[in-house]
Parts: structure tokens; sequence; C-alpha cells
């Protein structure tokens, strides 16, 4: 097998939007890594639901279809 079939496989600092940070490693190529959602604070891993309410989606949603 060839040597320079395989990527570089590095340490990466990955970062989560809720202050939570880890190392893992990866073929990224960069130093580190931003993420939105990590286990710290996904709603499967937490049991609490978080609604991410990106320029009034979901208010306009309940005021069209009347869920208050």
């Amino acid at each position: 097998m060839k040597a320079e079939g395989h990527p570089n496989y590095k340490e990466v600092q990955v970062s989560c939007s809720c202050g939570n940070t880890f190392t893992t490693k990866s073929t990224l190529g960069k130093p580190a890594l931003h993420i939105e959602v990590c286990a710290e604070c996904h709603p499967f891993w937490t049991g609490k639901q978080k609604i991410v309410d990106t320029a009034g989606r979901v208010e306009r949603f309940r005021q069209k279809y009347g869920r208050a």
C-alpha cells in the first residue's frame, strides 16, 4: 500500500457554542473547529428541548397556524 494514499490525521481543538471544548483527531487540516451543537448541549443527550429560532420563523409559524 502506498504511503501517500492516506490523508494526514492530526489533533483538532473543537469548541462548541455552549462553551464546551475538547480535542479529537481529524483529517480537516485546520488546528481548530467551531461547532454549534455537541454531546453536552444536544437535546438527545441532555433530555432538554432547545429551539433555535432563526429570524423569528417559529413565531411566524405559530401565528400562521394559530398555535400559541
